[in-house]
């Protein structure tokens, strides 16, 4: 039986579940996303877990993006089914969690990485943090939620420059538009995640579970459905499959007329 992905610790009512892949940057392969999948779905029904701080292994990243080699030969329903069902057992699962989630962003967080940082309902940056979606320079577009919550929380005008230009902002750049609520050096990350995780812990349990669900009344499911479908149909595409193919050849892409 291979070893989890997820390290997990759990020191006064706060659980610190580690994304731990150093090989591939904390890629998100399909273990991984099962294994935090479970670990979140465990954590609710612990009376013992107060609140969940999500980060990943070592200084350079908390998740680097997705496992393009498990998808890159996917057709339209494979495509879908991928979004969907990410989305429904981990990314979805972590935003409605009843208990608060603090994701502790050190390093690249891009792609999926930016998208589970996302879910979360409140994120800290380490200085050297670099995030972005650079989904459609794959010839793709961000399909775990990403089109949907980095609107609602920097706004439509910043999301759609983020996600159209597939470029990185660095960690003071989050901070200011609001991608993330407070920005400390590498060594004081998890310090600082797990003191304000610990100030949510001394809080009400139903308290803090009403807290969440009115917040997020708040918000539409339906624009999730249009791209996971608008996901699915980029890999129908020929610029998905020179996207792909340039990313595991480790070149740029040749879009037709780039």
């Amino acid at each position: 039986m291979p070893d989890s992905p997820i390290l997990k610790s759990l020191e006064d009512g706060v659980l610190t579940l580690t994304i731990s892949r150093p090989e591939a940057l904390n890629a998100l392969n399909r273990q991984v996303i099962d294994a935090l999948a479970a670990a979140i779905e465990a954590a609710q029904n612990n009376a013992e877990v107060r609140v969940i701080v999500l980060t990943g292994a070592g200084e350079k990243a908390f998740v680097a993006g997705a496992d393009i080699k498990e998808f890159a030969d996917f057709n339209q329903s494979q495509g879908e089914d991928l979004a969907r069902r990410g989305q429904r057992n981990l990314f979805d699962r972590i935003e409605q969690s009843r208990k608060p989630v603090v994701a502790a962003i050190n390093g690249f967080a891009l792609g999926g990485g930016l998208e589970l940082a996302m879910a979360a309902h409140v994120r800290i940056a380490s200085t050297n943090a670099r995030m972005g979606l650079p989904e459609v320079s794959l010839g793709v577009i961000p399909g775990y939620g990403g089109t949907q919550r980095l609107a609602q929380i920097v706004g439509k005008g910043k999301a759609m420059e983020m996600v159209l230009t597939g470029g990185m902002i660095p960690a003071d750049d989050a901070l200011q538009c609001g991608l993330v609520n407070q920005v400390v050096e590498p060594e004081l990350l998890l310090e600082t995640a797990q003191i304000l995780a610990s100030k949510m812990a001394k809080n009400a349990p139903t308290s803090l579970a009403a807290a969440l669900d009115s917040v997020l009344a708040g918000y539409s499911r339906e624009g999730f459905e249009v791209e996971i479908e608008r996901f699915g149909k980029c890999f129908t595409t020929d610029d998905f499959k020179e996207g792909t193919t340039a990313f595991l050849e480790k070149r740029k892409p040749n879009f037709p007329g780039s």
